[in-house]
């Protein structure tokens, strides 16, 4: 496993390594509302997945009845999560946010596993990003115990799809756009009802690379398909907890290809920036895209 030593005045700059916040922070209700939206898709990813595939096919695809049991089970935490932000929201006088129509592109058990372990960790990085807003003690609370449960259903399907369960010492919190612009690509539509949220989607990236597994000095792709960035020097940033690692970013047919830094393992993720200096809402032109790096 990768080994990371971290200096005492390297850990004093977590805090300021965090996801930049806007100008005037979203309040507890969006928040939830926000934590709620991403709960809706994961709880509508397990159960349509648990509706298509049975136990006879996770075993022809390579798992036993103990993974469809325990997948089961990360099914019903996320049911009972939404539950429970829809009774804290109406509690509260909030009106809850219903569930949106969605496509998550899967097409057998193992893609189905493959995705799981994407959405799991970027609940991980969605939590661990809001948490520094939210003021309520008892909703920060409740926040924390249902970040804590998606980081054990990270790792354990991490461990399932054969990649390390906890890769690097650190999560990497993303902020609400950069986690609202993974989530979007899964949805479809969402109802006319809903309220919404203090969010907006950047120009998507998709990282692909000839290098498997990718590694710490392997080249990857990073597509703008549909679109092309114009107006000036781009840089890619790997976002960690430390602060975003800037790497130079080469323009090619499609895209930019850009190289893995050594700070980075696990589920990582990468945007494309127009300075060297922050990776901030402002800055930030597109992404991110995920990238698994493996130690």
């Amino acid at each position: 496993m990768k080994s990371t030593l971290f200096s005492v005045a390297a850990l004093a700059t977590l805090s300021a390594a965090a996801p930049t916040k806007r100008a005037t922070a979203p309040t507890d209700a969006e928040i939830l509302n926000y934590a709620l939206t991403l709960e809706h898709l994961e709880d509508t990813f397990y159960r349509d997945a648990l509706k298509k595939y049975s136990v006879s096919d996770f075993k022809s695809a390579g798992f036993d009845e103990a993974t469809y049991n325990r997948i089961k089970t990360v099914s019903s935490d996320e049911a009972t999560h939404v539950s429970f932000l829809t009774g804290a929201l109406t509690a509260a006088g909030a009106k809850p946010v219903a569930a949106c129509t969605y496509d998550f592109g899967y097409t057998d058990v193992k893609s189905f596993l493959a995705t799981a372990s994407v959405l799991e960790g970027v609940g991980v990085s969605a939590y661990l990003g809001a948490a520094a807003d939210i003021m309520t003690k008892g909703y920060l609370t409740a926040a924390g115990s249902i970040l804590t449960v998606e980081a054990r259903h990270s790792a354990y399907v991490r461990n399932t799809i054969g990649q390390a369960p906890f890769p690097a010492p650190f999560d990497t919190p993303l902020s609400y756009n950069s986690v609202y612009t993974l989530a979007a690509q899964f949805i479809k539509s969402c109802p006319s009802s809903n309220a919404p949220l203090p969010v907006k989607a950047f120009p998507t990236l998709t990282a692909s690379s000839k290098d498997m597994p990718i590694k710490a000095g392997s080249t990857i792709m990073l597509s703008t398909k549909g679109y092309k960035l114009d107006g000036g020097k781009v840089y890619g940033a790997f976002i960690t907890i430390l602060g975003p690692v800037f790497v130079d970013a080469k323009a090619v047919d499609g895209g930019f290809t850009v190289v893995v830094p050594k700070e980075v393992a696990g589920q990582s993720y990468v945007v494309l920036t127009n300075c060297n200096t922050a990776a901030t809402d402002d800055t930030i032109v597109a992404g991110p895209a995920i990238v698994e790096v493996s130690a």
